[in-house]
C-alpha cells in the first residue's frame, strides 16, 4: 500500500515541473525568441564623382632671388653716414652709405685747376702756332721753329684730353662716394659701422658692406630625372611653349596644406647632368608681401599630361583584402557586390579611382563594416562631398 501510494505522489510531481517550467518562461522581462531574419543592414551609397583632373610630377627645391647684389664700395675712405635700418625694403637708387667726400672734393677741385691750366696752355700755343704761320712764309722764323710751335700745340691739345679725363674720373670718384641701392628689395645688416675705413676698387679685397636680394617676383628651382623631364616637355609642346618654359606650375611650402602658389616655369637647362642624371628647372612666382623667402623650402607640381576626366569616391569606402583594394558596390537588387579598384592620388579629400569601377555604380561610401558581399542591404543614396585636402600628385582642373 505505502509503495502504490509512492508511485502516485511521484507522478504528480513530473506533471507540474513542465507546468512550472512553462509559467517561468511566461514572467515579464524576459526577450522572446526571434520569429525570423534580422532586417538588411542600412548603408549610404552614391555614385562616383566625376571631374577633369591633370595628372602632376612634384619635386622639391629652395627659392632663390631674381637678383643677388653685394654692396661695396668703389673708393676707399672713411665711412661716414649709414641711411638705412638693417633688414628693411629698400628702392632702386635710395642711399645707403656716404663716405668722407672731403679728400675727393680736393681731388675734383685740383682736376678742375689742372684742367684749366692745360686750357690756358693750348690756347697760347694755338696763338702761337698761328703767328708762326705769317712768318714762316717771309722767312722770318724757319721751318724747324714753326714745326716746334705745331708740335707744342698738339701736346697742349693732348694735355687738355688728359686733364679733362682726370677730371671726369674725380667727378666719379666723388659720386661714388654715396653709395646707392642697385636694385630694389630686402637689405641685410650693415657689415661696417660708421667711421671704419672702407677699401674700395675692383680687387677682391674690398670691403663687403651690406647684401641685397629682389623679393617680387622670386624664382624656384629643382631639379627633374629624365623620365620627368621628358614627360614635362610633351606637355609644354602640346602646350606650344620653348622647352617647358611657360608652363602654369603650383607650389606649397612645408606648413601649408595646399598648392596654393601658382606661377610658370622660365627656365630649363641646357643638358642633362651626367653625375645625377638629373637637369635644373625654373619657376616664377610673384611674391608682393615677402612671404617667399630666397632659401626656403617648397614642394612643386609640374604638369606631366593634358587633363582628363577621372571618378572619386570617399577614401572610407576602399577596403583592402590583402594586397588588394576593393569596394562594395549595391546592384539592381540591393545586394552588396565588390569590385576590385586600382586607387590613385587624394583629391579634395576624394580618392581618385583609375581602374575598375563604373561611373553608374552604386558604391557604399558608409556601413562598410555592417555590408557583407553577396547580402542584401538598404541603401540610401545621397551626394558626394569632399574637403580641402590637398591632392598628392593630382589637381582639378579651374572651371
Amino acid at each position: 500500500m505505502s509503495i502504490t501510494k509512492s508511485l502516485s505522489m511521484l507522478g504528480v510531481t513530473a506533471a507540474l515541473v513542465p507546468l512550472a517550467l512553462g509559467l517561468a518562461g511566461c514572467e515579464p522581462g524576459q526577450p522572446r525568441a526571434a520569429s525570423g531574419p534580422p532586417p538588411p543592414p542600412q548603408v549610404t551609397v552614391a555614385k562616383p564623382t566625376k571631374r577633369l583632373l591633370t595628372d602632376h610630377d612634384e619635386y622639391v627645391g629652395r627659392f632663390v632671388a631674381v637678383d643677388a647684389v653685394e654692396v661695396r664700395a668703389r673708393v676707399s675712405g672713411y665711412l661716414d653716414t649709414i641711411h638705412f635700418k638693417d633688414g628693411q625694403l629698400v628702392k632702386k637708387g635710395d642711399l645707403l652709405f656716404t663716405i668722407d667726400r672731403r679728400p675727393f672734393e680736393a681731388s675734383l677741385a685740383q682736376a678742375e685747376a689742372t684742367l684749366s691750366q692745360a686750357r690756358a696752355n693750348l690756347a697760347y700755343a694755338e696763338a702761337d702756332l698761328q703767328r708762326g704761320q705769317g712768318l714762316v712764309r717771309g722767312n722770318t722764323i724757319t721751318q724747324q721753329t714753326f714745326d716746334q710751335r705745331t708740335q707744342a700745340k698738339r701736346v697742349a691739345e693732348a694735355s687738355v684730353k688728359a686733364q679733362e679725363a682726370a677730371l671726369r674720373q674725380a667727378t666719379l670718384d666723388l659720386e661714388f662716394t654715396e653709395l646707392r641701392a642697385p636694385v630694389a628689395g630686402r637689405i641685410g645688416d650693415r657689415r661696417v659701422s660708421a667711421g671704419n675705413l672702407v677699401t674700395g676698387g675692383t680687387s677682391g679685397s674690398t670691403t663687403l658692406l651690406a647684401t641685397i636680394t629682389s623679393i617680387d617676383p622670386i624664382r624656384f628651382e629643382f631639379t627633374m630625372d629624365e623620365a620627368s623631364y621628358l614627360r614635362s616637355m610633351r606637355v609644354a609642346g602640346e602646350a606650344g611653349s620653348d622647352r617647358g618654359t611657360g608652363v602654369a606650375v603650383k607650389l606649397k611650402l612645408i606648413d601649408e596644406p595646399n598648392f596654393s602658389h601658382t606661377g610658370k616655369t622660365d627656365f630649363v637647362d641646357n643638358a642633362i647632368d651626367r653625375t645625377s642624371g638629373t637637369i635644373r628647372g625654373r619657376a616664377e612666382f610673384a611674391n608682393p608681401d615677402g612671404t617667399l623667402t630666397p632659401g626656403m623650402f617648397g614642394r612643386i607640381q609640374v604638369p606631366t599630361g593634358p587633363a582628363s576626366e577621372a571618378m572619386l569616391l570617399p577614401d572610407v569606402a576602399v577596403g583592402t583584402e590583402q594586397v588588394r583594394k576593393f569596394v562594395l558596390v549595391v546592384d539592381n537588387d540591393n545586394v552588396a557586390r565588390p569590385k576590385f579598384v586600382t586607387l590613385g592620388p587624394v583629391v579634395e579629400g576624394l580618392r581618385v579611382i583609375t581602374a575598375g569601377l563604373d561611373p553608374e555604380d552604386r558604391v557604399i561610401v558608409n556601413g562598410l563594416m555592417r555590408a557583407r558581399p553577396g547580402t542584401k542591404v538598404a541603401p540610401q543614396e545621397v551626394a558626394q562631398t569632399g574637403n580641402s585636402t590637398p591632392a598628392s600628385g593630382v589637381q582639378p582642373v579651374a572651371n
